[in-house]
């Protein structure tokens, strides 16, 4: 028998063969009495391979053969082997949620509506990248409050917001609000960052710099489930807009290297931190998907040596773990019964947060108190950014309820209720294309300041006509965050319709069979084996 059916039989002998929606290919191998699930591309499948072979033959093999034996395999596991997904961190099954430990007995905590245990053999496919760090066993002892000695955290309400985080970080529900956490240097925003990573998501390296390009960004979301980017003084439009497809659940589509026309699609959902000095989250739609926390300064008489910290969160970890747990339990047991009278922004989260308030023991009805503080914090931050926004507040004040006109002439109007210096800021609106966009932008934070503004069109040319109005108290409706989700994003169409009309030149058969068993909810017979297309058969 030759190297390279040696190593197709070890595969078909000792793994069940699978791929994953997106294609890609897996085995699940038994090591020690666990089940792993690896990439058949990576090395941790390539060493398994290896080893099998070693312990046969007492030699390595040829290195070409190895290559040509695994792209045969994958091949297998893609033509005839089930598709099954596969999961990081992080996955739901009939009903529960499964957490990876990240142990190396690959044991996983399985939270249910009455409660959470541990499982050494986990339903569900997890894969684990570079960098994966294990989560300890969860206390049952804990308590929320268990966690506020290792936050710097000023209110009880931004407590709450970024204990909900968490808890719903270690769901796969989604979508995630990104939490952003801003203070001047030596407030701890980057030890927060940790301790909460810790808790969610523990890394060999929890923090790291922003991408410099979205290719980068779904990279890293591949390998890792939590994302914590450090110390940043900005983000740039296209990575902010990036980070908001991410956090709600986005597409990336790139040329797969070495090809002319096959594209790589990195699809994903994940909770986000950002942390930095100044104002991050600067755009409208990024700020309407956050949770602002500024981190006071920390006097020195409150400070403590780093090692004493760590060794005091470590003692505490298992119990703050257990408590986060009992908040997830909470929601899979009271989310149905939650009702807000009015839905915000990441309705899910409120949803979720509020469900876990008995859990955590928060007064009924405090989260989204605290949440809707929060948010309207951040829509006055956001006016307090953006020149055009207090131009419309002082055009509106200014004895007038109701205006109406194209973007061209409400630019033209906002200009005389702003200086010489803002109107040349590369912050003032280069155009009426310009204005139109960013008018959609803090469309809602103007409606929370008293202001709602709408398009419509009119006439045989269909001309874009502009409406402001001031809201009276009663005015303010529930919004639809889907067409606000909507209207986040550019319509080439609309805008290039719009620059016509106001005469402006500026720029902008077996498949059932693949399908059958799962590797996960069975314990294999590895003695006696079978074909791949016979696996999880019963």
């Amino acid at each position: 028998m030759s190297q390279v059916e040696d190593i197709i039989r070890y595969a078909r002998e000792g793994a069940w063969l699978f791929h994953a929606p997106d294609g890609t290919a897996y085995a699940a191998v038994e090591v020690n009495g666990h089940l792993e699930t690896h990439a058949i591309r990576s090395v941790r499948f390539r060493d398994w391979i290896l080893i099998r072979f070693l312990q046969q033959h007492g030699r390595a093999p040829n290195s070409q053969l190895l290559n040509d034996a695994l792209n045969t395999i994958r091949a297998v596991a893609v033509y005839r082997g089930p598709e099954m997904p596969v999961f990081v961190r992080v996955a739901e099954h009939e009903g529960d949620v499964y957490i990876d430990l990240g142990n190396e007995n690959w044991d996983a905590v399985r939270v249910t509506r009455e409660g959470f245990e541990v499982v050494p053999r986990p339903p569900v496919g997890f894969v684990r990248k570079a960098g994966f760090a294990p989560l300890p066993y969860p206390a049952g002892e804990g308590i929320i409050d268990d966690l506020r000695p290792f936050l710097n955290i000023g209110s009880d309400g931004d407590f709450m917001l970024v204990a909900a985080w968490a808890a719903f970080s270690l769901t796969s529900w989604g979508p995630y609000p990104v939490l952003v956490l801003q203070g001047e240097q030596g407030s701890a925003k980057s030890t927060t960052v940790r301790v909460l990573r810790a808790l969610v998501d523990p890394a060999v390296e929890p923090l790291r710099a922003l991408p410099r390009n979205e290719r980068d960004l779904a990279i890293a979301a591949g390998n890792a489930w939590v994302l914590a980017f450090d110390n940043l003084s900005g983000i740039r439009d296209q990575l902010s807009d990036a980070l908001c497809r991410l956090a709600t659940g986005g597409g990336f589509a790139t040329r797969q290297l070495y090809t002319d026309d096959e594209e790589i699609i990195f699809s994903a959902k994940r909770p986000i931190i950002l942390n930095g000095i100044d104002d991050i989250a600067t755009r409208g739609d990024l700020q309407e998907r956050s949770l602002l926390v500024s981190l006071p300064s920390i006097p020195e008489e409150r400070r403590v040596e780093e090692a004493a910290f760590w060794e005091d969160f470590e003692a505490a970890k298992p119990r703050i773990f257990g408590a986060l747990l009992s908040g997830v339990s909470a929601a899979l047991r009271n989310a149905d019964h939650v009702h807000l009278e009015r839905k915000p922004r990441m309705a899910d989260f409120a949803v979720r947060a509020t469900a876990m308030e008995d859990a955590f023991g928060w007064e009924p009805g405090s989260f989204v108190e605290a949440y809707e503080a929060n948010r309207q914090q951040a829509s006055e931050m956001l006016l307090a950014n953006e020149p055009i926004a207090d131009a419309i507040e002082k055009f509106l004040g200014d004895g007038q309820s109701v205006w109406s006109g194209t973007a061209t002439e409400l630019l033209q109007m906002l200009g005389y209720y702003a200086n010489d210096s803002t109107k040349r800021s590369k912050a003032w609106p280069g155009g009426p294309q310009v204005l139109s966009r960013r008018l959609k932008r803090i469309a809602p934070a103007l409606r929370s300041a008293g202001i709602e503004y709408t398009e419509h069109e009119e006439g045989h040319r269909k001309r874009k006509v502009k409406v402001l109005r001031k809201l009276v108290r009663g005015d303010e409706e529930p919004q639809d965050t889907s067409e606000e989700d909507r209207e986040d994003q550019v319509d080439p169409e609309g805008d290039a319709a719009e620059d016509e009309v106001e005469h402006e030149d500026q720029a902008d058969s077996d498949r059932k069979e693949r399908r059958r068993g799962n590797p996960f909810e069975f314990n294999f017979d590895f003695d006696n084996p079978s074909e791949p297309e016979d696996q999880g058969a019963e």
